[in-house]
């Protein structure tokens, strides 16, 4: 397989994390599309490349040893500059459907310590995406 430009590769940390528990919601799929049409990261991105990108992560995950290979080729497709950007992005798709489970806390584990992600970053992001999805 080819190196993932960086739009890819966070498309796969976006799909790799709904997938991870092995249900993908509507509201994950809702919620990577929302982010792919809107974050300035993906300005440059044409959206109708996205169907084709969650395939091809798809079919890595499905593979023997998928989930490892997986977060290999995130690890060395992410830029640096955009590795806690990749972590903001799995949290906000483990967060959409309002429940976060045992494999998606894992799966972000397993991801921040592939992007070499300090505990401190990571938490920080947690608690964002706690704090601008709180409700009473």
């Amino acid at each position: 397989m080819s190196k993932l430009n960086h739009h890819e590769a966070l498309i796969y940390v976006m799909v790799a994390m709904a997938a991870v528990d092995r249900t993908m919601t509507d509201s994950e799929f809702t919620r990577i599309g929302q982010m792919v049409s809107h974050l300035p990261i993906f300005a440059d991105f044409d959206p109708e490349n996205l169907v084709d990108t969650a395939k091809q992560c798809g079919q890595m995950l499905s593979s023997s040893g998928g989930l490892d290979e997986t977060l290999t080729t995130i690890g060395e497709c992410i830029p640096e500059k955009l590795r806690a950007t990749a972590y903001a992005l799995a949290v906000e798709v483990a967060a959409a459907d309002f429940q976060v489970k045992a494999e998606e806390l894992r799966f972000l584990a397993l991801l921040g310590e592939q992007l070499h992600l300090d505990k401190l970053t990571m938490a920080a992001i947690e608690r964002g995406a706690k704090a601008r999805l709180a409700i009473l």
